[in-house]
């Protein structure tokens, strides 16, 4: 038998802090064993996982994430696309190569980042940890499982090769009492990170901020690294509230073949949103969303330089001072966006851009079709700066949106007019 259960090794659900006890377990799990979390909420602070072992959290069991932060080393981690200090994340692997990792079950992994978001803030010693966060792993399946209330983003998965993410819950922006952080900012579902062969499937996602996100690092130390994100599925998931599947904005070591299909979202901002910035470099290419549907009933989110419509897709996101009148010289900092299909796609929302679509002067976005979409929206479309935009049976319904880019209203709101 290679299964070894926590308890065995002193882990309590008696409200004590038991990291020492639940890594022990993992020391010693044998090569192909299974650590087992059984039912109850067993606290712990960072935990590391290493190859060949499943993590099997059983139905009723739960990690809870210590809310006292000497519980979370500081370490050398990835975040928003650079390696910077940051506060270890509940479970995460080291920076060596890896393989064969799993982590199961139809119990709960809870960060308690409720609590670690502010004392984390508060002390601004490091950037904030992740609920999971795994690196140079070959072979990662995570399945079944919920993830929730990450100080930071919630499942983070960096340098990896053959993920398979199944059936898993992720809910940010919500502690273990279903309370809504009204503090968390970029509270991420699921980001792939300079990732290869990755499938997401089956899985219900409920953001603060990008539902799922893929990413390949950020500006010169992104292009450094040099490591792209590609042939990324995500199939049958659900998505609710926050701002549906993003490439990008980190996306320096180039993004290329992803596929989005099947997906339903609700109260979700977007459907894609596909961004980056001067200074990133590299590009993002071959890109498609199919069979995807979304109703947006939230008034509370705007349009703002951040976030634009249900199809959006920007060359200058989050710069304030934007002209794209203007062009820049290009050079190896300049981005570029092409070849994205967008098909039987139906998406209503009270806010925003059916499709925004905003290009450089010196780099257009080219290649975008549209094939049996249907979108209504506050306002219709916005295309500047694109080539090769070509729309077969597709209806855009709302008001005129393009207007000049500095007249509209997000533009004026943010500059105060």
């Amino acid at each position: 038998m290679n299964d070894v259960i926590i308890t065995a090794f002193g882990a309590r659900d008696d409200g004590g802090v038991h990291t020492r006890e639940i890594q022990r377990a993992i020391d010693l799990c044998p090569a192909g064993g299974a650590v087992i979390v059984p039912a109850g909420r067993y606290v712990t602070g960072a935990l590391e996982l290493k190859s060949d072992m499943t993590l099997r959290i059983l139905k009723n069991g739960c990690l809870l994430g210590s809310p006292d932060t000497k519980d979370y080393p500081i370490r050398q981690d990835h975040h928003e696309g650079r390696e910077q200090l940051c506060y270890s994340s509940l479970i995460s692997t080291g920076p060596a190569p890896h393989r064969n990792i799993t982590i199961e079950g139809e119990g709960c992994i809870d960060a308690n980042g409720g609590s670690l978001f502010s004392r984390e803030m508060e002390e601004g010693r490091a950037k904030r940890g992740k609920a999971l966060s795994i690196r140079n792993t070959e072979g990662l399946t995570i399945r079944g499982i919920t993830v929730r209330n990450a100080a930071f983003w919630c499942v983070h998965v960096l340098y990896c090769r053959n993920i398979l993410i199944d059936g898993v819950s992720v809910h940010t922006a919500y502690d273990s009492d279903g309370r809504k952080n009204p503090l968390l900012y970029n509270g991420d579902g699921i980001d792939l990170e300079c990732c290869e062969n990755a499938l997401v499937e089956n899985c219900l996602i409920e953001s603060q901020d990008d539902c799922l996100a893929v990413k390949s690092g950020r500006d010169a130390d992104g292009r450094r690294v040099g490591v792209p994100s590609s042939r990324i599925r995500v199939r049958n998931c659900r998505f609710r509230h926050g701002f549906g599947v993003a490439v990008g904005s980190e996306m320096s070591g180039g993004v290329r073949d992803v596929e989005v299909s099947g997906c339903d979202f609700a109260d979700s901002f977007s459907i894609a949103s596909i961004k980056c910035r001067r200074g990133r470099g590299n590009a993002i290419r071959n890109i498609s969303f199919r069979d995807c549907t979304l109703a947006n009933t939230d008034r509370s989110i705007r349009p703002t330089r951040w976030f634009k419509g249900i199809l959006y897709v920007d060359s200058s996101y989050g710069e304030t001072d934007f002209d794209p009148d203007t062009a820049m010289p290009a050079d190896e900092t300049t981005p570029e966006i092409s070849d994205l299909k967008f098909e039987n796609i139906e998406g209503t929302s009270c806010m925003g851009y059916g499709l925004y679509v905003c290009g450089l002067k010196e780099m257009p976005v080219r290649g975008v079709i549209l094939k049996n979409v249907r979108l209504k929206a506050e306002y219709d479309s916005y295309i500047v700066n694109a080539m090769d935009v070509r729309a077969e049976s597709t209806v855009l319904e709302g008001k005129p949106g393009n207007i000049p880019y500095r007249e509209q209203a997000w533009f004026r709101e943010m500059k105060g007019g």
